[in-house]
């Protein structure tokens, strides 16, 4: 079922992914799928070998006014990779940096589990959503690879509100500020 589960989130994504889909590619029922894993999001973590529920995080980060998210979104962050979770987040984004398969489930899953709430969250354009949610990917993606995985100094030994005091108002801007967006 997890094999199933990891091939249709690469190959759909979250939302184009059914428990339907899953169960029968893996030559099962449906109902066993849920007996496993109850949820499609709890299917999605384990497939993804997830190390940290979004769902522990995201309710401080969205009850934080939209004028404070960019820093909820950065002291989020830094509570998942300075927290017990980070051997296996590290292990996950240094495997998504080689594997292209597993860079579509760890995008999968920074996008529809993460970003996509927070953005869904702000009063914007539809058209909007998806530019400033890539904006934010990368500056999110871009401090962990840069404090964690390459140790650059200052930042590798700032202290977590030093990282958020830094990198909380570019992700603010990408959130609700004024941005020229891609695309």
């Amino acid at each position: 079922m997890l094999a199933a589960a990891r091939a249709a989130f690469a190959e759909r994504g979250y939302d184009g992914a059914s428990i339907r889909a899953i169960a029968g590619a893996a030559d099962v029922d449906p109902a066993l799928v849920h007996h496993y894993f109850g949820t499609k999001d709890k299917l999605f973590l384990a497939a993804v070998e997830a190390p940290a529920d979004p769902e522990d995080f995201l309710p401080d980060v969205l009850a934080e006014p939209p004028e404070a998210r960019g820093a909820a979104v950065v002291r989020m962050v830094m509570r998942v990779w300075d927290g017990p979770a980070r051997p296996a987040v590290l292990a996950l984004v240094r495997s998504a940096i080689n594997h292209e398969w597993s860079a579509k489930l760890l995008r999968e899953f920074v996008l529809a589990k993460v970003i996509r709430r927070v953005i869904g969250s702000l009063d914007m354009p539809v058209h909007e959503r998806e530019a400033r949610g890539a904006l934010v990917a990368s500056q999110v993606i871009g401090l962990v690879v840069t404090r964690y995985v390459l140790r650059l100094e200052p930042l590798a030994s700032a202290s977590p509100e030093e990282v958020v005091a830094a990198v909380g108002p570019t992700v603010q801007r990408y959130l609700t500020g004024d941005v020229v967006l891609p695309g």
